[in-house]
């Protein structure tokens, strides 16, 4: 006896037998309905279709980085532009620094134009020396600005009066003060006959004469100057002595007797020429001497050596510097005596 199939396999059995009975039916129904190529052409399309979406999507995801150099190309160019505008020059008005306005410190706090001159390290260029101008005979300068001043640069030009013209005579005054500022120059007219004008190194001669100022004007408005104030110059008793006018010792600064300077000359004191032309490297006094211009060599020889000058001068004058020391107040300071 035949084994019993199992449910599938009867089945499978079904289908086949009506397979094969409706195939010539099929093969009819194929001849019979032309319709059924397009339908098969429009499937086809309609999956062509779908297949051609995604492949647009991928030209269109494919096609944005292809964007990504062109914007490098304009950042680039763009930091080049940036670049070039950096470049140019700065117009605005703003400061460049925190340094405090000096006109603002010296007005309204008190201090001095030589000590912000020092904190500022604000020098005299000696190219710059000739082209500070420069006023003859103008007496007092209308712009000279004195509340505030501790130094002075002085020099004076003399003619000869008597025998021989040995005897010197005051014919000329500058004062410049610590920036080489010209603070007064005077003619003064000559008390006694002058036997010998001296025009070639003084550069004085009787015209200068007609505007003088007399001695006495003139020696009362330079001691009102450096009255107080720090005298500085080239063999300077021999300015005072010309003025007739005293001024304390400590309270001048000798750019010939300054031991630092020495070396410069071949006899006892240096000559203010050879002190140029070696440490400022200026050529003065090539003709006529120019008293204004000898008191600005004068005070830049002293600033360009002011912490040796003033090291000396306390070597000189202790007693000077203990006095500028402000006293200790009442019962501090003081040590304790042991019990």
């Amino acid at each position: 006896m035949a084994p019993e199939l199992s449910s599938n396999w009867k089945i499978l059995q079904a289908r086949l037998k009506a397979g094969s009975a409706s195939e010539p039916a099929s093969s009819s129904s194929a001849s019979a309905s032309p319709s059924a190529p397009a339908n098969n052409k429009k499937r086809k399309s309609a999956s062509d279709d779908q297949d051609s979406k995604p492949k647009n999507k991928r030209t269109r995801t494919s096609s944005f980085p292809k964007k990504q150099p062109t914007n490098t190309t304009s950042a680039t160019s763009s930091t080049e532009k940036m670049g070039a505008v950096s470049s140019q020059p700065v117009t605005s008005t703003a400061p460049l620094t925190n340094q405090p306005s000096i006109q603002f410190l010296r007005q309204n706090h008190g201090i001095s134009h030589e000590s912000l001159s020092e904190a500022y390290n604000l020098t005299i260029s000696p190219a710059l020396l000739s082209s500070l101008p420069s006023h003859p005979n103008q007496g007092l300068s209308p712009t000279a600005s004195l509340d505030r001043t501790k130094y002075l640069a002085i020099d004076c030009e003399m003619v000869g009066f008597g025998p021989g013209g040995v005897e010197s005579s005051l014919a000329r005054v500058s004062i410049t003060d610590f920036h080489g500022t010209q603070i007064y120059d005077s003619y003064v007219l000559q008390r006694e006959k002058v036997t010998d004008w001296r025009t070639a190194v003084s550069g004085i001669a009787p015209k200068h004469m007609r505007d003088a100022r007399p001695f006495s004007e003139v020696q009362a408005e330079v001691a009102e100057l450096l009255k107080g104030r720090i005298v500085v110059g080239h063999d300077v008793k021999h300015d005072l002595k010309c003025l007739d006018l005293d001024h304390p010792m400590k309270m001048i600064r000798d750019t010939a007797k300054f031991s630092g300077f020495k070396k410069y000359g071949n006899g006892p004191k240096p000559a203010l020429k050879a002190l140029a032309k070696e440490i400022l490297g200026l050529e003065i006094q090539t003709g006529q001497h120019s008293s204004i211009e000898d008191a600005r060599v004068a005070m830049l020889l002293f600033r360009k050596h002011k912490p040796a000058f003033d090291m000396e001068h306390a070597n000189r004058y202790p007693e000077d510097v203990k006095t500028k020391q402000k006293p200790n107040k009442a019962g501090k300071g003081k040590k304790s005596k042991r019990k």
